[in-house]
C-alpha cells in the first residue's frame, strides 16, 4: 500500500526540504523511495532521519511540485527534523536499512514516535484529483503528452464539481506547472 504523504527532510546544516511523496507501508515502518536525483535522496544519506506529515492541505502537494516551498514547519519531538504546520498527523522515522538502487533507493524506515494534531474530516473529490494531478505534474518528464491531457481532462471533472478556494488554486498551480513544461520550462527540483 502507497499512501501520499508530505515528506519533511534536512540535509547535513540543518535546511528543511518539503516534498509530497508516496511512502510505502511495510510491517514495522514504511520504506521512502525518492528518485534519483533529488534532495530528498541526498538530505537522508545525510540524516538518516525523516518526518512523515499526514494532510488534507492539498496546497502544500500542489505548492511543492510548482516551486512553493515555503511551508510553516516546527520541530520534530524526537528526530532531527521538523513537522509541517498543516499536518493533521505525523510520523518521525529513522532509517534503517537503505536498499541502493540506480533510479530509486530505497529507505527503510521506523516509526519512533507518531502525533496526531486535528481531526481527519475526509476528503473530497477535488483533493483527490489534485493529489493525482500533482503526481502526474511529479512525472511529466517521464508520461507522453497525451496521457497527461487524458488524465488531467478525466480529473478536471472532480474539481469543477466538487472544489473548494484551496482546491481550485491548487489545481491551477499544477495547470500552470504542466503549461510551462510544454513550454520548456523543466520541471522543479
Amino acid at each position: 500500500m502507497i499512501r501520499e504523504t508530505i515528506v519533511t527532510t534536512r540535509d547535513a546544516g540543518g535546511r528543511v526540504h518539503i516534498a509530497p511523496l508516496g511512502l510505502i507501508e511495510e510491517e514495522g515502518g514504511v520504506i521512502i523511495a525518492p528518485f534519483r536525483p533529488s534532495t530528498t535522496l541526498e538530505n537522508l544519506l545525510s540524516n538518516p532521519h525523516a518526518v512523515a506529515n499526514y494532510t488534507d492541505d492539498v496546497q502544500v502537494f500542489a505548492g511543492c511540485l510548482t516551486g512553493r516551498r515555503d511551508w510553516p514547519v516546527r520541530p520534530a519531538t524526537i528526530v532531527p527534523g521538523v513537522v509541517l504546520e498543516q499536518a493533521l498527523a505525523h510520523d518521525e522515522l529513522a532509517v534503517v536499512r537503505v536498499d541502493n538502487d540506480p533510479q530509486r533507493p530505497r529507505f527503510h524506515c521506523r516509526v519512533v514516535h507518531a502525533e496526531t494534531h486535528a481531526p481527519f474530516r475526509g476528503f473530497n473529490r477535488a483533493q483527490a484529483a489534485v493529489v493525482e494531478a500533482a503526481i502526474l505534474v511529479s512525472r511529466l518528464g517521464m508520461l507522453p503528452a497525451e496521457k497527461v491531457d487524458r488524465e488531467v481532462e478525466y480529473l478536471r471533472i472532480a474539481v469543477d464539481k466538487t472544489a473548494g478556494p484551496c482546491e481550485r488554486q491548487a489545481w491551477e498551480w499544477l495547470m500552470q506547472r504542466i503549461a510551462e513544461h510544454r513550454a520548456g520550462g523543466g520541471a522543479p527540483r
